[in-house]
């Protein structure tokens, strides 16, 4: 799925064309686009304005003031495309809405090949959605606390990657950033999070904050067509990961060839020789 870049990316996209801009109409095509919601889409949607875009991790909504917002889960696949009204022809947009705004009118697309993502009106607390507020802040945020996070992480007896892949302590990170960050702290994804120092544990939050920031720059990580962004352009930064998808590659610090094992049913991807210590050394 996509991850805090990828997500950040569509997050700007939308501030930049429908900031301000009002729904004038909305059509839901495929249920499971809205699932959870008591009442038709159209009716709570219609006549409400976009104060702001916002986002905490890899999850995304639209401020409609009243203490309200348009929770967007992109899932596996899910695409938020934004152009003219009718532009989009795409045999798996699961929503459409158009939108009335100062300088022009424009439709936003929910495009969603795997039905895993979803758009659904919500209350917020202290603004942010109900059904994310129990995610933690991610690395990117202002509010974001890399020692006190440390700390928490180094209360985990679980492999590292493990605790970096769990929303409620530190958000935002999937496999493509956890791969990543490990690789750049030089830290094994298998080895237990308690037997971290405080010191390498920041290094590697901050490596994390730093991967995602050269992602986000480079428009996220595209590798295929499912991830885009408003317009529909894909990201590059696939072209400077270091560990992940690089399997047999050499290691760009030491030549070794990267190596892919499973890991909680994903893959990781880590140099063997300069990530340190495993769990079966600990």
């Amino acid at each position: 799925m996509p991850e805090l870049p990828e997500v950040e990316v569509v997050r700007q996209g939308l501030e930049s064309h429908l900031l301000g801009s009002r729904f004038e109409s909305v059509e839901v095509l495929h249920p499971r686009a809205n699932r959870g919601q008591d009442a038709p889409l159209d009716d709570l949607l219609v006549g409400a304005h976009i104060h702001d875009v916002r986002r905490r991790g890899k999850y995304l909504w639209c401020d409609l003031g009243h203490d309200s917002a348009l929770f967007v889960h992109l899932g596996m696949s899910g695409q938020m495309l934004v152009g003219k009204p009718g532009t989009c022809t795409s045999k798996h947009l699961r929503i459409r809405a158009t939108l009335v705004g100062d300088d022009a009118d424009h439709e936003l697309a929910f495009v969603d090949q795997r039905t895993f993502g979803r758009w659904l009106f919500t209350s917020t607390r202290d603004g942010v959605p109900l059904p994310v507020t129990h995610i933690a802040h991610d690395p990117l945020e202002p509010g974001f606390d890399p020692a006190e996070v440390a700390r928490r992480i180094r209360k985990k007896n679980s492999a590292i990657k493990a605790v970096l892949l769990d929303q409620t302590v530190v958000s935002g990170i999937g496999n493509i950033y956890a791969d990543e960050a490990l690789w750049a702290a030089q830290i094994a994804p298998t080895r237990r999070a308690s037997s971290l120092t405080q010191e390498e544990v920041t290094q590697l939050l901050d490596a994390a904050a730093d991967v995602m920031a050269r992602a986000l720059e480079q428009g996220g990580t595209s590798f295929d067509s499912l991830y885009v962004n408003v317009n529909g352009a894909s990201g590059y930064f696939s072209r400077s990961l270091n560990a992940y998808g690089q399997e047999g590659e050499p290691c760009v610090r030491c030549g070794t060839p990267i190596r892919r094992e499973k890991f909680m049913n994903r893959s990781s991807h880590f140099c063997p020789a300069c990530q340190g210590r495993s769990f079966a050394e600990l």
